[in-house]
């Protein structure tokens, strides 16, 4: 969870809009690094979709939820700009260094499984990372393999949300380790990145990541608030490279509002900016 405001621990404890949200209601980054650069604007060809491959899709799809073809990302540099090593704490980012103009998406926890979401994933191919905490996912975690299957990868994001911080070195392990076997289990995949809640963590959470074999914590500079995005950024814009949070959330969550709705709603805020959507892991090297 989370919403992608970049903030110290003090502004945390004063109280801005962040206290309820490590309530329950949301979350807010607390730690990492903040900034970037790059604009908006720029041209969209019409004819192909948003997939990280490039691949073509039928602008009726996209017209049938509200939407217009975004243009694809380029293809992944072969020499990838996070670079991830088995030696030492776990690396954290918050964006992708690159001039290109693309942003990231990923989704966390798994409360919301709504069969449209995987319909709409299925005929967009717009990439994403799923950050899955096992409390969410496991009355169903048969709802994300469709998902995976088209390509979105499955990251780690701890057994139940806790703030990370509040625990010890041992707690903050069993956290993490807990979670990587549950998805290494379900999914038959490795997850090699890890979302703390809330953007909480400091050196016990680096090293227990390390330990449970995630070597890189991806944090965010914005995140998708139903209709609205907030911005690390005052003047609201998206900067090449940033990584853009969501969730899994339904109409309980989201005022009214469906998954779907909320998703083209980010689809179209990013589209306006003249940005494509990549998958985050093909700009990621883990370690060998």
């Amino acid at each position: 969870m989370g919403t992608g405001v970049s903030a110290a621990f003090g502004r945390l404890a004063a109280g801005v809009g962040c206290a309820a949200l490590l309530a329950g209601l949301g979350g807010c980054k607390v730690a990492g690094a903040s900034g970037s650069s790059g604009d908006g604007g720029g041209a969209h060809g019409p004819e192909r979709g948003g997939g990280a491959d490039g691949t073509r899709v039928d602008p009726a799809a996209w017209a049938k939820w509200g939407l217009t073809p975004m243009r694809p990302a380029p293809a992944p540099p072969a020499d990838k700009p996070i670079k991830l090593s088995r030696k030492g704490p776990a690396k954290v980012f918050s964006a992708v260094p690159t001039k290109e103009k693309i942003v990231f998406i990923t989704i966390d926890d798994g409360a919301e499984k709504d069969p449209k979401f995987v319909e709409m994933a299925r005929e967009l191919r717009v990439p994403f990372s799923m950050f899955l905490m096992d409390d969410a996912v496991r009355t169903n975690y048969g709802y994300f393999k469709p998902l995976q299957a088209l390509g979105n990868h499955i990251q780690n994001h701890t057994l139940n949300h806790p703030v990370m911080r509040s625990l010890g070195p041992e707690g903050q392990k069993r956290q993490i380790c807990g979670d990587q076997s549950i998805l290494e289990r379900q999914y038959a995949t490795k997850p090699f990145l890890f979302r703390p809640p809330y953007g909480a963590y400091n050196l016990a959470t680096q090293e227990a990541a390390a330990a449970c074999g995630i070597h890189g914590i991806a944090l965010w500079h914005e995140s998708m608030q139903i209709h609205d995005m907030q911005y690390d950024d005052p003047a609201k814009k998206l900067h090449p490279g940033d990584i853009v949070l969501a969730h899994f959330r339904g109409p309980k969550e989201l005022k009214g509002s469906t998954m779907t709705q909320m998703f083209a709603a980010m689809l179209k805020k990013i589209h306006k900016q003249g940005f494509a959507v990549a998958r985050l892991e093909d700009y990621v090297r883990p370690p060998a």
